[in-house]
Protein backbone atom coordinates (compact mmCIF):
# COMPACT_ATOMS: atom_id res chain seq x y z
CA UNK A 1 0.00 0.00 0.00
CA UNK A 2 2.48 2.15 0.53
CA UNK A 3 4.54 1.69 -2.96
CA UNK A 4 1.51 1.91 -4.06
CA UNK A 5 0.52 5.81 -2.28
CA UNK A 6 4.50 6.55 -3.02
CA UNK A 7 4.48 5.75 -6.73
CA UNK A 8 0.93 7.43 -7.89
CA UNK A 9 2.36 10.75 -5.43
CA UNK A 10 5.69 10.42 -8.37
CA UNK A 11 3.80 9.95 -11.04
CA UNK A 12 2.00 13.36 -10.26
CA UNK A 13 5.19 15.25 -9.58
CA UNK A 14 7.35 14.42 -11.69
CA UNK A 15 5.37 12.43 -14.47
CA UNK A 16 8.49 11.96 -16.57
CA UNK A 17 9.78 9.50 -13.85
CA UNK A 18 7.34 7.49 -14.62
CA UNK A 19 8.21 6.38 -17.85
CA UNK A 20 11.10 5.86 -16.41
CA UNK A 21 10.50 3.33 -13.62
CA UNK A 22 7.67 1.44 -15.54
CA UNK A 23 10.77 -1.24 -16.67
CA UNK A 24 10.51 -2.18 -12.96
CA UNK A 25 7.05 -3.04 -12.97
CA UNK A 26 7.96 -5.36 -16.20
CA UNK A 27 10.88 -7.15 -14.19
CA UNK A 28 8.17 -7.66 -11.33
CA UNK A 29 4.93 -9.20 -13.63
CA UNK A 30 7.82 -10.99 -15.55
CA UNK A 31 9.30 -12.87 -12.21
CA UNK A 32 5.75 -13.45 -11.33
CA UNK A 33 4.81 -15.70 -14.32
CA UNK A 34 7.65 -17.16 -14.56
CA UNK A 35 6.17 -18.98 -11.45
CA UNK A 36 2.81 -19.15 -12.36
CA UNK A 37 3.38 -22.69 -14.98
CA UNK A 38 5.63 -24.82 -12.58
CA UNK A 39 3.68 -23.93 -9.79
CA UNK A 40 0.64 -24.59 -11.21
CA UNK A 41 1.57 -27.84 -12.65
CA UNK A 42 3.28 -29.17 -9.56
CA UNK A 43 0.32 -28.27 -6.78
CA UNK A 44 -2.29 -29.65 -9.30
CA UNK A 45 -0.16 -32.98 -9.80
CA UNK A 46 0.37 -33.10 -6.54
CA UNK A 47 -2.93 -32.71 -5.45
CA UNK A 48 -4.22 -35.30 -7.93
CA UNK A 49 -1.87 -37.87 -7.77
CA UNK A 50 -1.51 -37.45 -3.82
CA UNK A 51 -5.53 -38.00 -2.94
CA UNK A 52 -5.59 -41.50 -4.55
CA UNK A 53 -9.17 -40.85 -5.95
CA UNK A 54 -10.03 -39.65 -9.60
CA UNK A 55 -13.70 -39.79 -8.53
CA UNK A 56 -13.35 -36.72 -6.55
CA UNK A 57 -11.40 -34.77 -9.34
CA UNK A 58 -14.34 -35.39 -11.46
CA UNK A 59 -16.89 -34.38 -8.78
CA UNK A 60 -14.99 -31.40 -7.47
CA UNK A 61 -14.82 -30.64 -11.17
CA UNK A 62 -18.30 -30.35 -11.91
CA UNK A 63 -18.75 -28.71 -8.14
CA UNK A 64 -16.57 -25.86 -9.30
CA UNK A 65 -18.06 -25.22 -12.59
CA UNK A 66 -21.83 -25.21 -11.44
CA UNK A 67 -20.46 -22.34 -8.69
CA UNK A 68 -18.31 -20.56 -11.41
CA UNK A 69 -21.44 -20.31 -13.38
CA UNK A 70 -23.72 -19.16 -10.80
CA UNK A 71 -21.66 -16.31 -9.50
CA UNK A 72 -20.56 -14.78 -12.96
CA UNK A 73 -24.06 -14.78 -13.76
CA UNK A 74 -25.25 -12.93 -10.83
CA UNK A 75 -22.43 -10.06 -11.62
CA UNK A 76 -23.55 -9.52 -14.73
CA UNK A 77 -26.99 -9.20 -13.30
CA UNK A 78 -25.69 -6.75 -10.97
CA UNK A 79 -23.82 -4.88 -13.67
CA UNK A 80 -26.96 -4.26 -16.03
CA UNK A 81 -28.69 -3.08 -12.44
CA UNK A 82 -26.47 -1.11 -11.52
CA UNK A 83 -25.59 0.66 -15.36
CA UNK A 84 -29.68 0.88 -15.76
CA UNK A 85 -29.52 3.30 -12.79
CA UNK A 86 -27.05 5.38 -13.12
CA UNK A 87 -27.11 5.70 -16.69
CA UNK A 88 -23.09 6.89 -17.30
CA UNK A 89 -23.82 6.75 -21.16
CA UNK A 90 -26.04 9.67 -21.42
CA UNK A 91 -24.75 12.46 -22.64
CA UNK A 92 -20.98 10.82 -24.33
CA UNK A 93 -20.74 11.80 -27.71
CA UNK A 94 -18.96 8.92 -29.67
CA UNK A 95 -16.44 10.91 -31.64
CA UNK A 96 -14.17 8.51 -33.67
CA UNK A 97 -11.76 6.42 -31.99
CA UNK A 98 -8.41 5.64 -31.97
CA UNK A 99 -8.06 3.40 -35.03
CA UNK A 100 -4.72 2.20 -33.26
CA UNK A 101 -6.74 0.93 -30.46
CA UNK A 102 -9.02 -0.70 -33.01
CA UNK A 103 -6.87 -2.48 -35.03
CA UNK A 104 -5.38 -4.06 -32.20
CA UNK A 105 -8.41 -5.20 -30.52
CA UNK A 106 -9.62 -6.54 -33.92
CA UNK A 107 -6.33 -9.18 -34.36
CA UNK A 108 -8.22 -11.14 -31.87
CA UNK A 109 -11.45 -12.69 -31.69
CA UNK A 110 -13.42 -14.28 -28.79
CA UNK A 111 -13.41 -18.20 -28.88
CA UNK A 112 -15.93 -20.55 -29.81
CA UNK A 113 -17.13 -23.29 -27.61
CA UNK A 114 -15.29 -25.62 -30.33
CA UNK A 115 -12.22 -23.62 -30.64
CA UNK A 116 -11.89 -23.52 -26.65
CA UNK A 117 -11.88 -26.77 -26.06
CA UNK A 118 -9.39 -27.23 -29.00
CA UNK A 119 -7.42 -24.64 -27.04
CA UNK A 120 -7.62 -26.34 -23.48
CA UNK A 121 -5.42 -29.66 -24.67
CA UNK A 122 -2.15 -28.57 -25.85
CA UNK A 123 0.07 -29.74 -28.83
CA UNK A 124 2.99 -29.22 -26.15
CA UNK A 125 3.22 -29.23 -22.18
CA UNK A 126 6.87 -27.27 -22.97
CA UNK A 127 5.08 -24.43 -25.21
CA UNK A 128 2.11 -24.31 -22.81
CA UNK A 129 4.20 -23.73 -19.58
CA UNK A 130 6.51 -21.40 -21.62
CA UNK A 131 3.73 -19.21 -22.83
CA UNK A 132 1.87 -19.66 -19.38
CA UNK A 133 -1.10 -20.86 -20.10
CA UNK A 134 -2.75 -21.38 -17.67
CA UNK A 135 -6.14 -23.34 -18.96
CA UNK A 136 -3.82 -25.51 -21.01
CA UNK A 137 -1.29 -26.45 -17.99
CA UNK A 138 -4.44 -27.31 -15.99
CA UNK A 139 -5.84 -30.04 -18.27
CA UNK A 140 -2.53 -31.51 -19.17
CA UNK A 141 -1.32 -31.51 -15.23
CA UNK A 142 -4.33 -32.91 -14.68
CA UNK A 143 -4.30 -35.84 -16.77
CA UNK A 144 -0.71 -36.29 -16.04
CA UNK A 145 -1.68 -36.90 -12.38
CA UNK A 146 -4.31 -39.30 -13.20
CA UNK A 147 -1.52 -41.06 -14.94
CA UNK A 148 1.21 -41.03 -11.76
CA UNK A 149 -1.80 -41.82 -9.58
CA UNK A 150 -2.82 -45.11 -11.95
CA UNK A 151 0.76 -46.59 -12.12
CA UNK A 152 1.12 -47.00 -8.30
CA UNK A 153 4.55 -47.36 -6.83
CA UNK A 154 6.27 -46.60 -9.87
CA UNK A 155 5.09 -43.07 -10.12
CA UNK A 156 5.74 -42.71 -6.30
CA UNK A 157 9.39 -40.54 -7.54
CA UNK A 158 7.44 -38.45 -9.72
CA UNK A 159 5.10 -37.46 -7.33
CA UNK A 160 8.08 -36.98 -4.52
CA UNK A 161 9.78 -34.48 -7.32
CA UNK A 162 6.60 -32.88 -7.58
CA UNK A 163 6.28 -32.10 -4.08
CA UNK A 164 9.97 -30.74 -4.01
CA UNK A 165 9.53 -28.47 -7.12
CA UNK A 166 5.77 -27.27 -5.24
CA UNK A 167 7.89 -26.37 -2.21
CA UNK A 168 10.83 -24.94 -4.13
CA UNK A 169 8.33 -22.65 -5.76
CA UNK A 170 6.81 -21.67 -2.88
CA UNK A 171 9.76 -20.39 -1.37
CA UNK A 172 10.86 -18.55 -4.74
CA UNK A 173 7.52 -16.47 -4.58
CA UNK A 174 8.36 -15.44 -1.38
CA UNK A 175 12.00 -14.16 -2.59
CA UNK A 176 10.11 -12.36 -5.59
CA UNK A 177 7.11 -10.57 -2.88
CA UNK A 178 10.13 -8.73 -1.85
CA UNK A 179 10.43 -7.06 -4.83
CA UNK A 180 6.63 -6.50 -4.84
CA UNK A 181 6.13 -3.05 -3.11
CA UNK A 182 8.42 -1.62 -5.69
CA UNK A 183 6.99 -2.90 -8.56
CA UNK A 184 3.79 -2.01 -7.54
CA UNK A 185 4.82 1.80 -7.40
CA UNK A 186 6.68 1.81 -10.12
CA UNK A 187 3.23 0.91 -11.80
CA UNK A 188 1.28 3.58 -10.43
CA UNK A 189 3.78 6.03 -11.47
CA UNK A 190 3.66 4.97 -14.66
CA UNK A 191 -0.70 5.22 -14.71
CA UNK A 192 -0.32 8.66 -12.88
CA UNK A 193 2.68 10.19 -15.38
CA UNK A 194 1.59 9.08 -18.37
CA UNK A 195 -2.44 9.66 -18.01
CA UNK A 196 -1.99 12.36 -15.30
CA UNK A 197 -4.40 13.08 -12.35
CA UNK A 198 -6.90 14.01 -15.03
CA UNK A 199 -7.12 10.43 -15.88
CA UNK A 200 -9.05 10.07 -12.59
CA UNK A 201 -12.33 12.15 -13.74
CA UNK A 202 -12.66 11.17 -17.37
CA UNK A 203 -15.36 9.03 -17.91
CA UNK A 204 -15.90 9.65 -14.24
CA UNK A 205 -19.30 8.24 -14.46
CA UNK A 206 -18.60 4.88 -15.65
CA UNK A 207 -15.62 4.50 -13.39
CA UNK A 208 -17.83 4.85 -10.29
CA UNK A 209 -20.23 2.59 -11.65
CA UNK A 210 -18.24 0.18 -12.09
CA UNK A 211 -16.52 0.54 -8.67
CA UNK A 212 -20.17 0.65 -7.27
CA UNK A 213 -21.44 -2.08 -9.01
CA UNK A 214 -17.93 -4.37 -7.92
CA UNK A 215 -18.86 -3.24 -4.33
CA UNK A 216 -22.56 -4.11 -4.06
CA UNK A 217 -21.00 -7.27 -5.88
CA UNK A 218 -18.62 -7.93 -3.14
CA UNK A 219 -21.00 -6.82 -0.20
CA UNK A 220 -24.19 -8.99 -1.48
CA UNK A 221 -22.95 -12.20 -3.48
CA UNK A 222 -19.72 -12.78 -1.98
CA UNK A 223 -20.97 -11.54 1.61
CA UNK A 224 -23.76 -14.40 1.37
CA UNK A 225 -21.48 -17.08 -0.17
CA UNK A 226 -19.37 -16.43 3.16
CA UNK A 227 -22.56 -16.93 5.02
CA UNK A 228 -23.76 -19.59 3.47
CA UNK A 229 -20.43 -21.69 3.56
CA UNK A 230 -19.75 -20.50 6.93
CA UNK A 231 -16.01 -19.06 5.48
CA UNK A 232 -14.08 -17.33 8.74
CA UNK A 233 -14.51 -13.55 7.47
CA UNK A 234 -11.39 -11.90 9.79
CA UNK A 235 -9.03 -14.68 8.39
CA UNK A 236 -10.18 -14.97 4.76
CA UNK A 237 -10.00 -10.65 4.32
CA UNK A 238 -6.48 -11.15 6.39
CA UNK A 239 -5.42 -14.04 3.84
CA UNK A 240 -6.72 -12.12 0.38
CA UNK A 241 -5.61 -8.79 1.34
CA UNK A 242 -2.21 -8.38 0.24
CA UNK A 243 -2.72 -11.02 -2.99
CA UNK A 244 -5.62 -8.37 -3.47
CA UNK A 245 -3.31 -5.35 -3.63
CA UNK A 246 -0.54 -6.85 -5.38
CA UNK A 247 -3.35 -7.69 -8.16
CA UNK A 248 -5.48 -3.80 -8.21
CA UNK A 249 -1.97 -1.94 -8.53
CA UNK A 250 -0.65 -4.19 -10.98
CA UNK A 251 -3.93 -4.63 -12.90
CA UNK A 252 -3.30 -8.02 -13.37
CA UNK A 253 -4.86 -11.18 -11.13
CA UNK A 254 -2.09 -13.50 -12.48
CA UNK A 255 0.27 -11.21 -10.47
CA UNK A 256 -1.12 -12.31 -7.18
CA UNK A 257 -1.89 -16.29 -8.01
CA UNK A 258 1.52 -17.61 -6.60
CA UNK A 259 0.71 -15.59 -3.27
CA UNK A 260 -2.87 -16.11 -3.56
CA UNK A 261 -2.55 -20.04 -3.51
CA UNK A 262 0.20 -20.15 -0.64
CA UNK A 263 -2.25 -17.98 1.57
CA UNK A 264 -5.64 -20.37 0.58
CA UNK A 265 -3.29 -23.35 1.53
CA UNK A 266 -2.13 -21.42 4.92
CA UNK A 267 -6.16 -21.05 5.65
CA UNK A 268 -7.10 -24.22 5.45
CA UNK A 269 -8.16 -25.06 2.26
CA UNK A 270 -6.00 -28.83 0.56
CA UNK A 271 -3.73 -28.79 -2.03
CA UNK A 272 -5.13 -30.47 -4.46
CA UNK A 273 -8.31 -28.10 -4.29
CA UNK A 274 -6.56 -24.92 -4.24
CA UNK A 275 -4.12 -26.00 -7.23
CA UNK A 276 -7.52 -27.01 -9.61
CA UNK A 277 -9.92 -24.94 -8.56
CA UNK A 278 -7.85 -21.62 -8.28
CA UNK A 279 -5.99 -21.71 -12.20
CA UNK A 280 -9.27 -23.22 -13.58
CA UNK A 281 -11.21 -20.08 -12.13
CA UNK A 282 -8.97 -17.95 -13.94
CA UNK A 283 -10.25 -19.10 -17.49
CA UNK A 284 -13.85 -19.58 -16.21
CA UNK A 285 -14.73 -17.63 -13.16
CA UNK A 286 -13.53 -13.68 -13.85
CA UNK A 287 -16.38 -12.06 -11.61
CA UNK A 288 -15.09 -8.43 -11.49
CA UNK A 289 -14.37 -8.70 -15.67
CA UNK A 290 -18.10 -10.29 -16.05
CA UNK A 291 -19.56 -7.16 -14.29
CA UNK A 292 -17.19 -4.81 -16.31
CA UNK A 293 -18.80 -6.40 -19.70
CA UNK A 294 -22.05 -5.83 -18.44
CA UNK A 295 -21.63 -2.28 -17.20
CA UNK A 296 -19.05 -1.17 -20.43
CA UNK A 297 -21.17 -2.89 -23.12
CA UNK A 298 -24.44 -0.91 -21.77
CA UNK A 299 -22.46 2.05 -21.06
CA UNK A 300 -21.68 2.17 -24.85
CA UNK A 301 -24.80 1.41 -25.86
CA UNK A 302 -26.46 4.53 -24.09
CA UNK A 303 -23.83 6.34 -25.54
CA UNK A 304 -24.89 5.13 -29.17
CA UNK A 305 -28.99 6.70 -28.46
CA UNK A 306 -27.58 9.95 -28.94
CA UNK A 307 -26.53 9.01 -32.87
CA UNK A 308 -28.91 6.59 -33.62
CA UNK A 309 -31.77 7.96 -31.86
CA UNK A 310 -32.17 4.02 -31.48
CA UNK A 311 -33.10 3.22 -27.48
CA UNK A 312 -31.95 -0.38 -26.25
CA UNK A 313 -34.77 -1.72 -24.30
CA UNK A 314 -34.68 -3.82 -20.89
CA UNK A 315 -35.20 -6.94 -23.30
CA UNK A 316 -32.61 -6.41 -25.91
CA UNK A 317 -29.98 -5.74 -22.56
CA UNK A 318 -30.91 -9.08 -21.40
CA UNK A 319 -30.41 -10.59 -24.57
CA UNK A 320 -27.10 -8.50 -24.58
CA UNK A 321 -26.39 -10.16 -21.35
CA UNK A 322 -27.08 -13.53 -22.53
CA UNK A 323 -24.68 -13.70 -25.47
CA UNK A 324 -21.90 -12.06 -22.89
CA UNK A 325 -22.66 -15.60 -20.83
CA UNK A 326 -21.35 -17.51 -23.80
CA UNK A 327 -18.46 -15.56 -25.19
CA UNK A 328 -17.23 -14.38 -21.80
CA UNK A 329 -16.63 -17.89 -21.58
CA UNK A 330 -14.21 -18.60 -24.42
CA UNK A 331 -11.58 -15.60 -23.85
CA UNK A 332 -8.86 -17.83 -22.07
CA UNK A 333 -5.55 -16.02 -23.42
CA UNK A 334 -7.30 -13.99 -25.47
CA UNK A 335 -5.34 -10.34 -25.24
CA UNK A 336 -7.10 -7.91 -24.02
CA UNK A 337 -9.78 -10.22 -23.49
CA UNK A 338 -12.42 -7.72 -22.27
CA UNK A 339 -12.14 -5.21 -24.65
CA UNK A 340 -11.79 -8.74 -27.14
CA UNK A 341 -15.50 -9.71 -26.16
CA UNK A 342 -16.85 -6.45 -25.69
CA UNK A 343 -16.33 -5.62 -29.04
CA UNK A 344 -16.98 -8.61 -30.69
CA UNK A 345 -20.89 -8.31 -28.47
CA UNK A 346 -21.61 -4.47 -29.65
CA UNK A 347 -20.87 -5.38 -33.16
CA UNK A 348 -23.94 -7.72 -32.97
CA UNK A 349 -26.37 -5.37 -31.14
CA UNK A 350 -25.56 -1.74 -32.34
CA UNK A 351 -25.11 -0.18 -35.51
CA UNK A 352 -21.86 -0.96 -37.89
CA UNK A 353 -18.80 1.36 -36.50
CA UNK A 354 -20.43 2.90 -33.27
CA UNK A 355 -18.97 -0.92 -31.54
CA UNK A 356 -15.13 0.25 -32.22
CA UNK A 357 -15.68 3.59 -31.52
CA UNK A 358 -17.36 2.80 -28.34
CA UNK A 359 -14.61 0.67 -27.49
CA UNK A 360 -11.95 2.93 -27.97
CA UNK A 361 -13.78 5.29 -25.83
CA UNK A 362 -13.85 2.83 -23.08
CA UNK A 363 -9.96 1.99 -23.83
CA UNK A 364 -8.76 5.73 -22.34
CA UNK A 365 -9.51 4.64 -18.85
CA UNK A 366 -9.52 1.11 -19.04
CA UNK A 367 -6.84 0.57 -16.69
CA UNK A 368 -8.35 2.21 -13.88
CA UNK A 369 -11.06 0.03 -14.52
CA UNK A 370 -8.95 -2.90 -14.83
CA UNK A 371 -7.68 -2.42 -11.14
CA UNK A 372 -10.70 -2.85 -9.55
CA UNK A 373 -11.89 -6.03 -11.58
CA UNK A 374 -8.60 -7.46 -11.31
CA UNK A 375 -8.52 -7.53 -7.48
CA UNK A 376 -12.54 -8.71 -7.56
CA UNK A 377 -11.49 -11.66 -9.91
CA UNK A 378 -8.39 -12.46 -7.36
CA UNK A 379 -10.82 -12.36 -4.32
CA UNK A 380 -13.78 -14.15 -6.44
CA UNK A 381 -10.73 -17.83 -7.27
CA UNK A 382 -10.04 -17.34 -3.62
CA UNK A 383 -13.24 -17.59 -2.13
CA UNK A 384 -14.29 -20.16 -4.69
CA UNK A 385 -11.45 -22.44 -3.22
CA UNK A 386 -12.83 -22.36 0.39
CA UNK A 387 -16.55 -22.98 -1.18
CA UNK A 388 -15.38 -25.98 -2.96
CA UNK A 389 -13.39 -27.23 0.06
CA UNK A 390 -16.41 -26.98 2.08
CA UNK A 391 -18.61 -28.55 -0.38
CA UNK A 392 -16.46 -31.68 -0.53
CA UNK A 393 -15.91 -31.43 3.49
CA UNK A 394 -12.32 -31.00 3.37
CA UNK A 395 -11.98 -27.38 4.52
CA UNK A 396 -9.67 -27.70 7.90
CA UNK A 397 -11.08 -25.02 10.10
CA UNK A 398 -8.12 -25.69 12.83
CA UNK A 399 -5.99 -24.50 10.30
CA UNK A 400 -8.18 -21.44 9.72
CA UNK A 401 -8.92 -20.42 13.30
CA UNK A 402 -4.72 -19.90 13.93
CA UNK A 403 -3.86 -18.16 10.83
CA UNK A 404 -1.86 -15.67 11.01
CA UNK A 405 -1.23 -16.31 15.03
CA UNK A 406 2.21 -17.86 16.26
CA UNK A 407 0.09 -21.20 16.25
CA UNK A 408 0.16 -21.36 12.88
CA UNK A 409 3.57 -21.76 13.01
CA UNK A 410 3.74 -24.46 15.28
CA UNK A 411 1.17 -25.90 13.33
CA UNK A 412 3.32 -26.54 10.18
CA UNK A 413 6.45 -27.66 12.32
CA UNK A 414 4.42 -30.24 14.00
CA UNK A 415 2.76 -31.25 10.49
CA UNK A 416 6.14 -31.05 8.86
CA UNK A 417 5.70 -28.45 6.84
CA UNK A 418 8.90 -26.56 7.19
CA UNK A 419 8.27 -24.31 4.20
CA UNK A 420 4.86 -22.85 5.49
CA UNK A 421 6.26 -22.05 8.45
CA UNK A 422 9.06 -20.22 7.04
CA UNK A 423 6.12 -18.30 5.20
CA UNK A 424 4.34 -17.45 7.83
CA UNK A 425 7.45 -16.10 9.69
CA UNK A 426 8.19 -13.66 6.66
CA UNK A 427 4.56 -12.47 5.79
CA UNK A 428 3.45 -11.86 9.54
Amino acid sequence: MIGLVLGGFIGWIQPEWGNKVYFLRDIFLNLIKSIIGPLVFSTLVVGIAGSGDLKKVGRMGVKALIYFEIVTTAALVIGLVVVNITKPGVGVVLAEGSSDVIQKIGQSHPKTLVETLVYTFPSSVFDALARGEVLQIVAFAVLFGMAVSSVGEKGKPVLRFMESVSQVMFKFTNYVMMFAPIGVGAAMAHTIGTQGLGVLVNLGNLILTLYAGLAIFVVLIFGFVILLVRVPLRQFVRAVREPATIAFATTSSESALPKAMQAMERIGVPKRIVGFVMPTGYSFNLDGSTLHLATASVFVAQAAEATTGQHMDISHQIMMMLALMVTSKGVAAVPRSSAVVLLATLNSFLPAGLGPIGVAVIFGVDELMDMGRSAVNLIGNCLATVVIARWEGEFDDTRARVFGTPAEEKLDVQSGDVASAEAVRQGD
